[in-house]
């Protein structure tokens, strides 16, 4: 019976333990000296704040073996981590630390001085002896025969309308339930060497991760200014054998648009994955065509559904003018896509995506309110309390029972794999910076851009924009068109017309 990652990990050590477990660049680390050094962290971080469990650790790394490390220390510690990005201003750390309030952080004396001012317990790991610091088995195996599957094994952050992200809580149960129908559909067996590209704190991590704990199988962490370099990129893929990927389509595209695949031969790789935006099907023919012997899978899932809840495995080659589908719900999930009546939809019938199953997260941390709006009673079950998360994404089930996407309901969008509430951009420019009088972001689908409109006196400079929403923002939430209009656009009820605005920008 499956309670908690640790003792899928410790199996897997037992089977593996001279195995390769992580590749960064030239240095590497076997799933035995990984296991030693996570145990030695876990104990110090028991230590260090005095026996909490189920408390947030934060982690602020880039993306190296040192990270997995810290990672597995946390749960060796009944903790959940949650992975920052150090690219993030520090403004928005801040604001994240004081919602979740983590019992400590973990770091390196190279961030030292960035968490000046933070009253937060703090580790720097590359400061750690493993050698010689202490370690208390007794202690470790007492706390982790008293967690449950249902405990926390991660918190995402992800984008919010008020400035401050929400902080998803994710439990193993589920991440359990969502691996093990992908080993009964992919066979995943342990043999698999995966091309880690996605950064830290998106949810692919998390399932890479799983991928090394549960069946042993080797990461290859990809640093991500790679994606600048798609030759380089290719390369490396090859010179480590890589045989699966799970990527955001935004660098597959680049990829087919340079003709790469003509040049660079992928002989190992027998998995793709992709997920988090729409894969335009004309850039993954050329990817389906160059590589014969990969199986290619199209998945769907917001944050709030641990990993993703639709999958859509490509067995004969698509139609260039059709959508990609999302595919079919995983087991133990259930889709329904509802109608502004929360009437099930019909075939061919437009609506909201929602979801209910064990993938459910468990709410937003230290924030009931966001939880209670998300994740509601299914309005199809009178008669017993059972939720719900409603995506905000619309969809439609097609004649042959696969799912097509057909973009957001709302303001939240996917850009660059992340996800970003424009509600938040909003605020922080209006009310935060008070850059502007009132001001309305929206998406450009077509050219992947976040179009900033604004009205005010006077017209401010694009690079006057940038340097200022810089300083708050990480570069992917970053406007890349600022238009000022004399007055914006509003409906009848005196909001501004983000409807016209959407429209005007991808007419």
């Amino acid at each position: 019976m499956n309670i908690h990652l640790l003792y899928t990990f410790e199996k897997t050590v037992s089977k593996c333990a001279s195995k390769i477990a992580v590749v960064h660049n030239a240095q590497s680390i076997t799933f035995d000296e990984l296991q030693k050094k996570s145990v030695c962290l876990g104990s110090h971080i028991v230590e260090l704040t005095k026996g909490c469990v189920n408390t947030p650790i934060a982690v602020f790394l880039p993306k190296e073996i040192q990270t997995v490390v810290a990672d597995i220390g946390i749960m060796y510690s009944s903790n959940p981590f949650m992975n920052l990005d150090v690219k993030t201003p520090k403004e928005r750390i801040v604001n994240i630390l004081n919602l979740i309030r983590p019992a400590a952080i973990i770091t390196s004396s190279k961030f030292e001085k960035f968490f000046d001012g933070i009253e937060l317990p703090k580790i720097l790991i590359d400061q750690l002896d493993f050698n010689s610091l202490p370690i208390s088995i007794s202690k470790l195996n007492q706390r982790k025969t008293q967690l449950i599957d249902t405990d926390p094994f991660c918190l995402i952050n992800t984008s919010g309308s008020t400035g401050t992200p929400k902080g998803v809580v994710l439990n193993h149960r589920s991440f359990f339930d969502f691996m093990a129908v992908s080993q009964e559909k992919f066979g995943f067996d342990g043999s698999e060497i995966l091309g880690s590209l996605s950064p830290v704190v998106f949810d692919i991590f998390d399932f890479e991760l799983c991928m090394l704990m549960m069946f042993g199988s080797q990461i290859v962490l990809l640093d991500a200014m790679l994606a600048a370099f798609p030759a380089r990129l290719l390369e490396s893929l090859a010179a480590n054998h890589v045989s699966f990927i799970f990527w955001v389509p935004s660098i597959m595209v680049n990829i087919a648009n340079m003709q790469l695949l003509d040049k660079i031969a992928l002989p190992d790789l027998k998995l793709v994955w992709f997920a988090g935006e729409v894969f335009p099907t004309k850039q993954f023919l050329v990817w389906y065509d160059k590589l014969p012997q990969t199986k290619f899978a199209n998945l769907y899932g917001p944050i709030e559904i641990t990993l993703d809840c639709t999958y859509y495995e490509v067995k004969e080659r698509p139609v260039e003018s059709e959508a990609l589908p999302i595919g079919i719900p995983y087991r133990n999930t259930d889709v329904m896509i509802l109608n502004d009546n929360d009437e099930k939809c019909g075939v061919d019938e437009e609506g909201e995506l929602c979801v209910r199953g064990t993938s459910l997260a468990m709410g937003y941390y230290n924030n009931p309110e966001k939880t209670a709006a998300a994740f509601v009673q299914n309005p199809l079950n009178k008669s017993y309390p059972e939720l719900i998360y409603r995506t905000g994404d619309m969809a439609y089930v097609r004649k042959d029972g696969n799912i097509i996407f057909k973009g957001r309901k709302d303001s939240l969008i996917k850009h660059m794999g992340y996800r970003i509430e424009l509600g938040e951009i909003e605020h922080v420019v209006e009310n935060d910076l008070k850059l502007v009088k009132y001001c309305c972001a929206v998406y450009h689908y077509e050219k992947k851009e976040i179009v900033l409109f604004y009205e005010n006196d006077a017209e401010i400079a694009d690079k006057d924009f940038r340097k200022e929403i810089s300083k708050v923002f990480p570069s992917y939430m970053i406007p890349s068109v600022y238009i000022k209009m004399d007055e914006l656009p509003r409906n009848t009820n005196g909001k501004i017309d983000r409807l016209l605005l959407k429209n005007k920008v991808n007419e």
